[in-house]
């Protein structure tokens, strides 16, 4: 299935001087879903409505690793777009993007780093726009970077989000419980913005990615009828 983030991956393998190798990767992984074979997920890929749309602005390896979950977020909103993050050029179509009147932008970032008047907690509605979120997709280090050297992004407003539950994440190492991943906090911006069946089907989509994941990193069994798959069932 050929989506944003896997034509960016494409795009980014061609320019590769070197074989990305991820860990884990002497074992074959299926092409679509990037998961050890035997622990394949495309058949529990969800597709579902949604007002809202996402932009990711994704740092430079990101669409390489099995573990980055905006693959997740384009597998199951059809209305996503990424782009590689680069400090000094920026892409014609992300601009052209940006300004289409359809949309309204949200830069997705934590507003204690922001000025005041910049940041926003909840998603207003806008008449004749929907929501389009702009996520970092990077390590936090590389975020803030991202954040700071992308002057093109300073006429939007920044929401911040105000989570609750600590992240769910566990393919990578964080310090910070309130450190959430991509998917998560894609999830997040479309409870705000209303898209609640849209949130719930990616939440859900998350929690089985990462079961498959760690199923086949540590060789565990997968249990189909558990109930983190059955969240998922209706979403198919």
């Amino acid at each position: 299935m050929s989506h944003a983030v896997s034509r960016l991956r494409a795009e980014r393998l061609v320019r590769s001087v070197k074989p990305f190798v991820a860990r884990g990767s002497r074992a074959p992984r299926c092409p679509e879903c990037r998961v050890i074979d035997n622990y394949c997920l495309c058949a529990w890929r969800p597709r579902v409505a949604a007002e809202s749309a996402m932009c990711l602005l994704m740092h430079d390896t990101e669409p390489l690793k099995p573990t980055n979950t905006g693959w997740l977020i384009a597998d199951a909103i059809a209305d996503t777009w990424a782009f590689n993050w680069q400090r000094t050029e920026v892409d014609a179509q992300l601009l052209a993007l940006l300004d289409d009147p359809q949309w309204q932008p949200y830069l997705v970032f934590p507003g204690e780093f922001v000025e005041p008047q910049r940041v926003m907690t909840e998603v207003p509605h806008a008449p004749g726009k929907r929501p389009l979120f702009i996520l970092l997709d990077a390590t936090w280090t590389e975020a803030r970077k991202m954040f700071r050297k992308s002057p093109y992004l300073n006429r939007f407003p920044v929401l911040s989000l105000q989570p609750e539950q600590i992240s769910r994440y566990r393919l990578r190492r964080s310090k910070r419980d309130d450190h959430f991943c991509t998917a998560e906090v894609a999830a997040m911006c479309l409870e705000l913005a209303g898209d609640q069946r849209a949130a719930e089907a990616l939440n859900a989509y998350f929690d089985v990615f990462s079961t498959h994941y760690l199923g086949a990193k540590f060789k565990l069994p997968l249990d189909e009828q558990d109930d983190v798959h059955q969240r998922l069932r209706p979403f198919l």
